[in-house]
C-alpha cells in the first residue's frame, strides 16, 4: 500500500533512504554483474553508486523506475540485523562486494555492524528505514554521472543514479517543476550563453576564466563591496600569493589543513604554498609595528585570491572551485569592541543584500562543541549585535570553527534555495599563535581579538547565486551590457552610432548593432542575451532626435524619448540598488 496519511508518513530522509537500497535492489536483480558501493539519501532526493564496466543508458532507469515502483507496490518489509564483523565481511566477499568489505573494515572496531534487507536484497546500512516499501510513496529517476570512488580522483569512477522520492504525486510533481525551472536557471549554461566566464579544462578544472561580460558584473560588485568598506574605514592591502611554510605552521593551518593546500613548492631549500585564506598575511601587516589601543580597530580589507585543492568530483561551476577571491577583511579590536564591530558588519550585510536582490536572510549565531574560556565574550557580543539591530535569530549549537563563535548568514534565492555566503567569525587563537599586541592606557601589552569577516564569502559563489537568482536577467545596474543601439537600416547607421557615443559618454554600458539583419532578427537575437534596454533607431527617431526602447519583460511600446532622458533614467535605476 501507498501511504496516503501525511500526518504518519515518514520523514523524507528516511523514505529516500529507503528509496535508494530499492534502486540497488532493481539494479542487482537486472544488471547483476554490477557491484554496489553507497546510496545515501542527500538533500532533494538519493543516489548510489554502481561499479559496471558497460554504462547506464536512458532506456534502462526506464526498466529500473519501472522495477522500483513494483517493489513499493509489493508492500515488502524492511527488516534490520546486527551482525560481527568478521560474519559481515564473509558475506560480503561470498557476494564479491568488494566495496562493502572495504566500508566494512574502515569502521570503527566498536561500531556496530548492522544490515537492512528488502525483498532479496540486503545492503550495510546504519538506518533508519521504512518498515515497508508501501511507505515511501512513488520514486523518479533523474540521470546518471560519474563519480570517483570515495571523491577521490585516484580512486575507479564509478556510476552514479540520482533519484529522488516523495510520499504523493503531486509532491514530486511540484518537486520536478522545481527542478526544471534550476535548470534553466543553471549558472554554468548561462555562463556560456551570456559569454560571462569560461571552466577551460585544459587549465586543469576547477579554474575561472572570466570573459569580458563576467568581469564587468564582477567589478561592479568589487566596486560596490569597495564603496561598503570605505564608509566604515576599511584599510585596502595586498598580500602575496605564494608564502613560505613557515607560516601556515604558525598559524595552525598546515597541521589541520595540509590536504587542502597546493604544494609545497621547493625554492632554495625553503618550502612555499599557495595561499589557502589571506588572514596569516593581514595579521603580519598588523604585526610590523607596535599598535597603540587609540589604533584600535584596525581594519584591513581585500580582495584577495586565494588556491585550495578540492578533488575534482566535487567541482561545479562557480560554486566549488580551485581558485577563488574572497571579500576579505580581518579586524584587529578590542574585547570591548567586538558588539560594536559585529553591528556594523550586520548595517553592511543588510546594505549588500537588499542592493542585490536579497530581503529573506536569516542569521544564525554558531557556536563550539567544545568551548573556550573565551566563547562566552564572543558569543555575547554576537548576540547583543543582533539584538541591537533588531534581527531574529537561531542557535546553531556546535557550528562555530576552529577559531570560535561566529556569525552565519544565509539568504534564500528566487526559486526558494538557501544559500550560505556571509561569516563573521571571532578569533582569539590566532592572535596568540602570532604574539599579537597592543599597549593599552594601563601602559602593558595587551592581545587584540581577531574578526574573520567575509559577506558575498567569495566572488565566484556570489556571482553563481547571481546568475542563479536573476535568471541571468541582470537588473539594469548590474547588467554587463546596459542597452544596445538597433539601426533599422544602414541609412540610420550614422544616427546610431551618434546616439552610442552620447550614451557611451555617459558612462553608460552600451554596445551598437551593425549587422544588415533585419530588426525583428536583431531584437530576437539581443533579447537571448538578455539585454535590459533594445533602443531601436528608425527614420522618425533620428528625426525628432529620439530613441525607441524595447524594454526586456515588457510587451508595451513605450514612446519614443530622449537621449538624455534615457541616461537619467539609468543613472536613477543605480541610484535606486537596494532601495525598498
Amino acid at each position: 500500500m501507498i501511504a496516503s496519511d501525511l500526518s504518519t508518513a515518514p520523514p523524507l530522509a528516511t523514505l529516500r533512504h529507503t528509496a535508494a537500497h530499492l534502486l540497488a535492489h532493481a539494479v542487482k536483480e537486472l544488471f547483476p554483474e554490477t557491484l554496489v558501493t553507497i546510496g545515501p539519501a542527500t538533500e532533494h532526493g538519493f543516489y548510489y553508486d554502481f561499479a559496471r564496466e558497460t554504462p547506464f543508458v536512458p532506456e534502462d532507469l526506464v526498466r529500473l523506475e519501472a522495477r522500483i515502483a513494483e517493489l513499493i507496490a509489493a508492500d515488502l518489509p524492511v527488516t534490520r540485523e546486527s551482525i560481527s564483523r568478521a560474519e559481515a565481511i564473509a558475506r560480503f566477499q561470498a557476494l564479491g562486494e568488494h566495496y562493502k568489505v572495504e566500508i566494512i573494515s574502515s569502521i570503527p572496531e566498536d561500531d556496530a555492524i548492522t544490515l537492512y534487507s528488502v525483498g532479496t536484497f540486503t545492503d550495510l546500512c546504519r538506518g533508519p528505514h521504512v518498515e515497508r516499501t508501501g511507505e515511501i510513496g512513488v520514486v523518479k529517476l533523474l540521470g546518471v554521472a560519474g563519480a570517483y570512488w570515495r571523491g577521490d580522483e585516484r580512486n575507479p569512477m564509478l556510476q552514479r543514479i540520482n533519484g529522488t522520492a516523495f510520499a504523493t504525486q503531486a509532491e514530486l510533481d511540484a518537486h520536478l517543476a522545481f527542478l526544471e525551472e534550476a535548470a534553466r536557471r543553471d549558472h554554468r549554461r548561462l555562463g556560456r550563453e551570456l559569454d560571462l566566464f569560461r571552466i577551460e579544462e585544459d587549465a586543469g578544472g576547477g579554474l575561472i576564466f572570466w570573459h569580458p561580460r563576467g568581469t564587468i558584473v564582477r567589478g561592479i560588485i568589487e566596486a560596490f563591496i569597495r564603496e561598503g568598506l570605505a564608509e566604515r574605514g576599511y584599510q585596502h592591502v595586498v598580500t602575496p600569493h605564494v608564502v613560505s611554510e613557515r607560516l601556515y605552521a604558525t598559524s595552525g593551518h598546515l597541521e589541520s589543513f595540509a590536504d587542502g593546500m597546493f604544494g609545497p613548492l621547493e625554492v632554495e631549500g625553503q618550502r612555499f604554498r599557495l595561499k589557502p585564506m589571506n588572514c596569516p598575511g593581514h595579521i603580519l601587516i598588523y604585526r610590523d609595528r607596535l599598535r597603540s589601543y587609540r589604533e584600535l580597530p584596525v581594519r584591513y580589507a581585500e580582495f584577495g585570491t586565494v588556491y585550495r585543492y578540492e578533488r575534482s568530483g566535487t567541482l561545479h561551476g562557480l560554486t566549488r572551485v580551485r581558485g577563488f577571491t574572497q571579500d576579505d577583511a580581518h579586524i584587529f579590536c578590542t574585547p570591548e569592541q567586538l558588539q560594536g564591530e559585529f553591528e556594523q558588519t550586520l548595517d553592511e550585510a543588510l546594505r549588500m543584500m537588499r542592493a542585490f536582490g536579497f530581503d529573506d536572510l536569516r542569521f544564525f549565531l554558531s557556536t563550539r562543541e567544545q568551548r573556550g574560556a573565551t566563547d562566552p565574550i564572543a558569543e555575547e557580543a554576537i548576540r547583543a549585535a543582533l539584538i541591537a539591530k533588531g534581527l531574529p535569530y537561531e542557535i546553531d549549537e556546535g557550528g562555530g570553527a576552529f577559531y570560535g563563535p561566529k556569525l552565519d548568514i544565509t539568504l534564500r534565492d528566487a526559486i526558494g534555495r538557501a544559500w550560505q555566503l556571509g561569516t563573521v567569525q571571532v578569533d582569539f587563537v590566532l592572535p596568540e599563535r602570532f604574539r599579537l599586541s597592543y599597549r593599552g592606557d594601563d601602559g602593558g601589552e595587551h592581545r587584540p581579538v581577531m574578526i574573520h569577516r567575509a559577506l558575498a564569502g567569495s566572488l565566484e559563489r556570489f556571482m553563481g547565486l547571481l546568475i542563479e537568482h536573476y535568471g541571468g536577467n541582470f537588473p539594469l545596474w548590474l547588467a554587463p551590457i546596459q542597452a544596445v543601439v538597433l539601426p533599422i537600416s544602414e541609412h540610420q547607421l550614422a544616427y546610431g552610432r551618434s546616439v552610442y557615443d552620447r550614451l557611451r559618454a555617459a558612462g553608460v554600458r552600451v554596445e551598437l548593432d551593425t549587422s544588415n539583419e533585419k530588426l525583428g532578427y536583431k531584437i530576437r537575437h539581443w533579447k537571448t542575451q538578455k539585454i535590459p534596454l533594445l533602443l531601436v533607431a528608425g527614420r522618425s527617431e533620428e528625426a525628432d532626435g529620439t530613441i525607441s526602447v524595447n524594454a526586456r519583460g515588457s510587451e508595451e511600446k513605450r514612446p519614443a524619448i530622449s537621449v538624455e532622458a534615457l541616461i537619467a533614467e539609468i543613472a536613477q535605476a543605480r541610484e535606486a540598488r537596494g532601495v525598498r
